[in-house]
């Protein structure tokens, strides 16, 4: 086997092993409670994991998942004018759309200046 070809077999293992990591570690969780607060976990093995951890980050005791994904994006959106109003959140493939989502639902729970208070997309593939 010339030195070219066991090179090249190489860099296509390595890349294989690459993506396959990036994509086994594509799970993500959005978790909200009262006035604003939340948990944010991706790039994690499940959504088990994942929803743990974003439980573990938001502060209060009211807090619940609202969200999970596997290669997608998650966006929570409050009221500005009043955190412990209006809020909103919104999933998906893209975090345009995760985002819009969001701040529609916060508008449509009555919210006059709704913001997107965090997001994220986990792992695409």
């Amino acid at each position: 086997m010339s030195v070219l070809v066991a090179a090249a077999l190489l860099l296509a293992s390595v890349t294989v092993m690459l993506v396959t990591l990036n994509t086994a570690r594509a799970a993500g969780a959005l978790a909200i409670g009262s006035c604003g607060a939340f948990g944010e976990a991706y790039d994690f093995g499940s959504t088990d994991d994942a929803s743990k951890s974003a439980l573990d980050k938001c502060q209060g005791n009211t807090c619940r998942v609202v969200a999970t994904v596997k290669r997608g994006c998650a966006a929570y959106a409050v009221d500005f004018a009043n955190p412990c109003g209006a809020h909103g959140w919104g999933k998906g493939s893209r975090l345009g759309r995760s985002q819009n989502d969001a701040l529609k639902s916060c508008y449509s729970a009555g919210g006059k200046e709704c913001v997107i208070r965090t997001f994220f997309c986990d792992a695409k593939g």
